[in-house]
């Protein structure tokens, strides 16, 4: 699904196409017999065939480590000077003519089953390793060589993902650049800085579009998202120094924070870090989709979690404030089955006026419909129980059909070794909060030392760990 992007992602996206144009027309106008002239924006098929040969001499390498560099920003080039039409062909071709010589591979194959010596044998599996990998993963490797080139590819796996969803060929070329993407950010690379508001505003400017758990209003949030008792760390690649990866927002309190609005409220003095017991991770933000499948973000939390209690060995608890944005969509699937308790259903019983309330689950759903309908302290009572009792029970029991726990955020820390610790109701109030997870919000605690056992039993398992409250609480109508 592709969610639109807010007009500041959009600014910070033009501005680096733009940076790209010109720093790839020089690169590209250092050799001689490179430029090959700007295609039309949608890319009709004489200028296709002129895109093809581009390639062809991308691969053939001729002219030494400059003209390679040239030629591939020249690539670059005739890319960003399309439009989506034009886009989609580009990639298109490169998916489609670029892809692994099946005659090689089947030759190299015939090649093996015929070598009689070891020697023969490590010569001829080299060659198949050589055949089997795809023409276009070593086009894409000469971008690794331009500034920007590695931003580049990312963004371009992040197309690839839509297109792949209806196109074998697509999806298969996104495959591919994943696993060279992969490679080049293996987590020994990356490199974890702290945020703050004396870093440059191009880096801040990013923190405002790429957050995608609680909005950043504008310039006076994002500051006292990054007050002194607030910290914000991110991992960077070398080779996109400006550039976050992913990031994660912290506040550092006293006790376990339950409600996001407490937490964010600009008006709220601002806490002294050395009298903060916890450190409450309350945003976690992807920022880069065409990393999605390159996982990076257990490792950010472990590592923050050192940084914290080096530097304030004070903090005793570390625990999230998360959504559970499954929540409201499980709950409409589960509907037909039934998954109220006989007292549940009939203090439901006088707020079911709609003629579709014959079922109390159907009468649970329209209240959750009504806008405003946890101001209405009748109905907020009502509701408060059944609906705990649903989330624990979702969260310690629903699963997809790999086996993974259904609420992608309890997978990702379940996942890292936290153990679900509390439910908070009415913890996020906002039009999202409210859709998604039915205003409920939910700790997660990461108690270092049950980290590791907790990671191998929800592992190895599927067994998620929990407090025996909220265990106790998730018991089936």
């Amino acid at each position: 699904m592709t969610e639109r992007a807010p007009a500041g992602f959009l600014d910070v996206f033009d501005r680096t196409f733009g940076n790209l144009r010109r720093a790839w027309r020089e690169i590209a106008g250092s050799a001689r017999g490179v430029l090959s002239g700007a295609p039309r924006p949608d890319l009709p098929e004489d200028d296709a065939a002129r895109l093809r040969q581009q390639m062809l001499d991308c691969l053939e390498g001729r002219g030494g480590e400059v003209t390679a560099r040239a030629r591939a920003a020249e690539l670059g080039r005739t890319y960003l000077a399309l439009n989506p039409a034009g886009r989609e062909r580009f990639l298109r071709l490169l998916a489609e003519e670029f892809d692994t010589d099946h005659g090689a591979v089947e030759r190299c194959c015939a090649t093996l089953a015929a070598a009689g010596s070891a020697t023969e044998r490590d010569a001829a599996e080299r060659a198949l390793r050589a055949a089997l990998l795809p023409q276009r993963v070593n086009l894409l490797r000469h971008f690794n060589a331009l500034p920007e080139g590695v931003k580049f590819l990312v963004d371009r796996r992040a197309e690839l993902i839509d297109f792949g969803a209806r196109d074998p060929a697509m999806r298969a070329l996104a495959e591919d650049l994943r696993e060279l993407l992969a490679n080049w950010f293996d987590i020994g690379f990356l490199e974890l800085k702290r945020i703050s508001w004396d870093s440059p505003a191009s880096l801040l400017e990013k923190l405002i579009a790429y957050e995608a758990v609680h909005e950043i209003r504008g310039w006076n949030d994002l500051k006292n998202r990054l007050e002194v008792d607030r910290r914000c760390f991110a991992f960077f690649h070398p080779r996109m120094p400006d550039e976050p990866l992913i990031f994660v927002e912290v506040a550092l309190v006293r006790g376990i924070a339950g409600n996001i609005h407490a937490l964010l409220d600009e008006a709220a003095p601002i806490g002294d870090p050395e009298g903060a017991d916890a450190a409450i991770f309350y945003s976690i933000s992807n920022c880069q989709r065409g990393l999605v499948g390159i996982s990076f973000g257990d490792f950010l939390i472990k590592r923050v979690v050192d940084a914290l209690a080096t530097d304030l060995p004070r903090l005793k608890t570390f625990a999230t404030l998360s959504p559970l944005p499954g929540f409201r969509g499980w709950l409409a699937a589960e509907a037909e089955r039934g998954f109220l308790l006989a007292a549940e259903s009939r203090a439901l019983q006088p707020l079911a006026e709609a003629p579709g309330d014959a079922a109390p689950e159907a009468a649970l759903l329209r209240l959750l419909d009504q806008p405003g309908w946890h101001e209405e302290p009748r109905v907020a009572a009502v509701l408060r129980d059944p609906l705990l009792r649903l989330a624990a029970h979702y969260l310690v029991h629903a699963r997809a059909p790999s086996g993974r726990a259904l609420d992608p955020v309890a997978h990702f820390h379940l996942s890292n070794g936290a153990r679900v610790e509390r439910l908070n109701w009415l913890g996020d109030l906002s039009p999202k909060g409210l859709a998604q997870s039915a205003g409920i919000m939910v700790n997660y605690l990461y108690r270092l030392g049950d980290i590791e056992a907790n990671h191998e039993a929800y592992r190895d398992a599927g067994r998620v760990a929990a407090a025996t409250a909220l265990r106790n609480l998730a018991r089936s109508p």
